[in-house]
């Protein structure tokens, strides 16, 4: 016959283990979250896309504060649109139906980042836009005017005509297709499949370090 005797409170130490339990799920789901974060960030500043939306990117892990065997990470970005569409790839449609204007080198920047509309490049300008069909290819908003030094569009202030050019301001298209430059998905299964091993491992820890 064989006796067991278990020394000490089994009660305190179920609570013990229990506690060990909440503190190696809550740190391997926060790490997994944490690096989660840093890939999607190490993603969009790769692919050239800038640190400032690499920096929409955020982390949480929940409940705060304390840990739980239920514990969960959440990573999200504050520019939800822009970072999704890099991730998918769609396919741009003007909202109107109509024509996408997609400015040329000539049409200059829009003004804090945004983007640049003919309407905006005319009252900037102050020249007006001439449309261009062309059978193959986009067709082209223009301007009658010359390039200056810096290759923009500007009004022409010869009076003779010399150096006036016809210059492509905008390319009308009636869609595009958006290049697939992120793979956020792929990265958070690899970050959730690391996750249980991450979890014994924490637990273990103390156990190996007495």
């Amino acid at each position: 016959m064989i006796k067991i005797k278990i020394d000490g409170d089994i009660g305190a130490m179920m609570a013990a283990e229990i506690t060990a339990g909440e503190k190696a799920v809550t740190k391997a789901v926060a790490d997994a979250g944490s690096g989660l974060k840093q890939n999607w960030r190490g993603q969009i500043t790769g692919t050239g896309l800038g640190a400032r939306l690499a920096r929409t990117i955020r982390s949480a892990t929940y409940p705060r504060g304390e840990p739980s065997l239920n514990a969960a990470a959440l990573i999200w970005s504050r520019a939800p649109v822009i970072v999704g569409a890099h991730d998918t790839g769609p396919i741009i449609r003007s909202k109107d139906g109509f024509w996408l204007a997609i400015p040329t080198e000539a049409a200059g920047k829009g003004t804090r980042g945004k983007a640049l509309t003919p309407g905006d490049w005319e009252r900037r300008r102050g020249l007006r836009l001439r449309f261009v069909y062309r059978r193959t290819g986009p067709s082209l908003l223009v301007a009658d005017g010359r390039l200056n030094n810096r290759g923009l569009g500007v009004a022409s202030r010869s009076k003779t005509g010399r150096g006036r050019a016809t210059v492509p301001i905008f390319l009308l298209v009636r869609q595009v297709k958006l290049r697939k430059r992120l793979d956020l998905d792929r990265a958070a299964k690899v970050a959730q499949d690391r996750i249980p091993v991450a979890i014994v491992a924490n637990w273990l820890e103390p156990r190996l370090k007495g």
